[in-house]
């Protein structure tokens, strides 16, 4: 062949391999610490490393739990939760399903609907049942901090188990940090404890379970309806009452947005708890959802080597390779726009310490979707460079649609 011919080939051949080398290279350098793949709207995959290989998800495994809850319950699904008013003891019962998003604004609406229905001029006791949910759920990979990503589960949650509050030098004390919740004074003495001059903490046990009760007891006064007794435990047993039921103002696809933008692990595991207690029968307990959350998983999308611990991605016992994530996205991706939107990208992120991923959708030019995984076991070593020769490649490969 002639040295000049031969001197030219090897020269293109140079720069295919560099137009290709800097996420093969680093992901390659990383040896097994590094899952990722890229793929059309069809599955078809375009570039992968390590694809087999199972990664701790971290959250990205919320889009399984959100797609596992699609399909049980429907987009327009809405949690509910009863209450009665008992005549002859003046007593108020509340019964509570597990509804991840039982916040101060739902608790209001409540409120509005119980006065409605019950034309309730006073009240002795406020009795909440729990039952729905075993009374001691604990989550792989949480903790006994007041941090909110260790808040725990239950049947009757509000505000996720958590208070919000921030240091007024006008009033100085401590006020809420939410406009649509009070601070009760019953929290004060936890608050400080805590040394922080604002932020948002955990409460203890016993306080989590009457907070919900405590906030109807302050909504109730507010409308001027007085409750003279406590708030406590209890079954749902009003002996002279009608039973009504309230249901949430958010259906499912409402609150899957927003467990999907504020990535809460506490919702999402409601979520499979919720589904598990509704197959199988109260109450509500670990092993049952996760049951739910895996027969999904085999039954609907073939997945059947998934190693399942929770529903929220925080334990690390959870495993997932980037083939079987891929699987997951095609499933997903009629809903892919309850993901975060930034930019061409539709995704999800998920961090623990030395953990790093990222799964989601890149829009093409040609207007189509396709679907990538990148699961790091190293936190920040590679992981943006691996990102950003994924949006490259789909950038080459659709620039001339």
């Amino acid at each position: 062949m002639n040295h000049k011919i031969f001197k030219f080939i090897f020269f293109l051949g140079m720069i295919g391999i560099v137009l290709t080398l800097p996420a093969a290279a680093k992901a390659n350098a990383m040896g097994k610490k590094a899952g990722v793949i890229l793929a059309d709207d069809q599955g078809k995959i375009l570039y992968s490393q390590n694809k087999d290989t199972p990664f701790p998800p971290a959250s990205i495994l919320k889009i399984l739990t959100s797609l596992a809850a699609v399909d049980y319950f429907g987009m327009d699904h809405r949690f509910k939760t009863l209450y009665a008013y008992d005549k002859g003891s003046k007593d108020l019962y509340i019964k509570g399903f597990g509804d991840p998003l039982f916040i101060s604004e739902v608790i209001q609406d409540l409120c509005e609907q119980i006065l409605a229905k019950t034309n309730v001029k006073t009240i002795n006791n406020i009795i909440l049942d729990l039952s729905f949910f075993h009374p001691d759920i604990h989550i792989p990979g949480t903790g006994d901090s007041l941090n909110p990503y260790d808040a725990t589960s239950g049947a009757l949650c509000a505000n996720f188990n958590t208070v919000s509050f921030k240091w007024s030098p006008l009033y100085k004390g401590y006020v809420s940090a939410e406009p649509q919740t009070p601070l009760l004074p019953e929290f004060l003495e936890e608050i400080k404890s805590s040394g922080q001059r604002q932020g948002r903490i955990l409460l203890a046990p016993k306080q989590r379970n009457d907070y919900p009760g405590l906030l109807i007891k302050f909504f109730l006064k507010k409308r001027g309806v007085p409750v003279t007794g406590m708030v406590s435990q209890g079954g749902f047993d009003p002996a002279d009452g009608q039973t009504f039921s309230f249901e949430s103002p958010f259906n499912l696809e409402e609150l899957l947005q927003k467990l999907l933008k504020y990535s809460n692990n506490f919702m999402a595991n409601q979520l499979i708890l919720a589904m598990g207690a509704d197959k199988e029968g109260p109450p509500a307990t670990l092993a049952k959802g996760v049951s739910v959350l895996k027969a999904f998983s085999w039954e609907k999308l073939g997945l059947t080597q998934l190693t399942l611990a929770e529903g929220s991605g925080i334990s690390r016992k959870n495993r997932v390779s980037p083939q079987q994530m891929l699987k997951i996205l095609m499933a997903f991706m009629p809903f892919h726009d309850l993901l975060n939107l930034k930019g061409v990208e539709y995704y999800k992120t998920g961090t623990l310490s030395d953990v790093r991923c990222r799964a989601g959708f890149i829009l093409g030019k040609d207007k189509r979707l396709y679907p990538f995984v990148i699961m790091v076991n190293e936190k920040n070593k590679g992981y943006d460079s691996i990102h950003r020769d994924l949006l490259r490649r789909v950038n080459i490969i659709t620039k001339g649609n």
